[in-house]
């Protein structure tokens, strides 16, 4: 693969994410994909849709796993319903993650990916053990499969993702990269924090936001990729610099409207493709 092939989050019936269609019109190369629901996750529809891409030209790089129930209506609701932290939900939706990663291999796809949810900052809390615990399983579960597990940034700082990793202690555990989400969340400024992950970004989102006024209590906006508070050009330079040479996969949370994501999604593989051009 050449370096930094452009890429979009895409899905085949979740709603969430760009439809393939307009991937392909636009002559994308790679997506990541939101998991479909459990009754698409058979053997045969992944072969189909293994058919389709192939004759679109689209490689899948990473699955990523989401939930029944998962709401970012506020920060607040995110601590409560996202990823495998919530006590009520945290055993169904780690079988339903080890699943999603078995899809993903049916897919020849080696990362799955997932947003933890809100890992306790106070690391003698008992939840951050379970937590810790939940990882190393999925981890493991992933490694039988020869896969990576990789965890979206946001809801923690750069060090406490850092100390996260370092206690989970299992060596396909990586990272990706959402530099608006640590604007949206509020949990540090961008450039800096990827500056102390890198060694563990093994892909990442190109994706915009603005600050909120109370930056971690309410939550910044996504915007259109480049008319944010990201910078992305230092982003990509940034990037460059920490030798990464993956996917550059914008995200973008906009109606499923064609014409809309087209445009959309058309400016921003422009303002990535100049990127390319001017700092690879």
């Amino acid at each position: 693969m050449d370096k930094w092939p452009i890429g979009v989050f895409a899905s085949i019936d979740a709603g969430l994410g760009v439809k393939l269609e307009v991937a392909q019109e636009l002559g994308i190369p790679t997506i990541q994909l939101h998991a479909p629901a459990k009754e698409s996750r058979t053997p045969e529809r992944a072969k189909e849709f293994l058919a389709k891409l192939e004759a679109m030209g689209i490689t899948i790089t990473a699955v990523f796993g989401g939930f029944e129930g998962e709401s970012y209506a506020d920060i607040p609701t995110v601590v409560r319903t996202v990823g495998l932290v919530p006590p009520e939900t945290r055993a169904q939706r780690t079988a339903e993650m080890k699943e999603i990663a078995d899809f993903a291999k049916l897919l020849g796809c080696d990362v799955a990916a997932l947003h933890i949810g809100f890992v306790p900052h106070d690391t003698s809390d008992p939840m951050y053990a379970e937590v810790i615990g939940v990882a190393q399983g999925l981890c493991d579960h992933c490694a039988g499969n020869g896969q990576r597990l990789h965890l979206e940034t946001g809801q923690e700082s750069a060090d406490g993702l850092l100390q996260f990793i370092g206690d989970v202690g299992r060596d396909n555990l990586f990272i990706n990269f959402d530099p608006a989400n640590m604007i949206l969340y509020g949990s540090g400024e961008p450039i800096e924090a990827l500056k102390k992950v890198g060694k563990y970004v093994r892909s990442v989102h190109c994706k915009d936001a603005t600050w909120a006024d109370k930056p971690g209590e309410e939550w910044g906006a996504e915007v259109p990729l480049g008319q944010g508070a990201v910078g992305m050009e230092t982003f990509v330079r940034t990037l460059a610099e920490l030798g990464y040479t993956g996917p550059l996969t914008i995200e973008r949370e906009i109606p499923q409207e064609p014409d809309r994501q087209k445009a959309e999604i058309g400016a921003g593989v422009d303002l990535l493709t100049a990127l390319k051009a001017k700092i690879g």
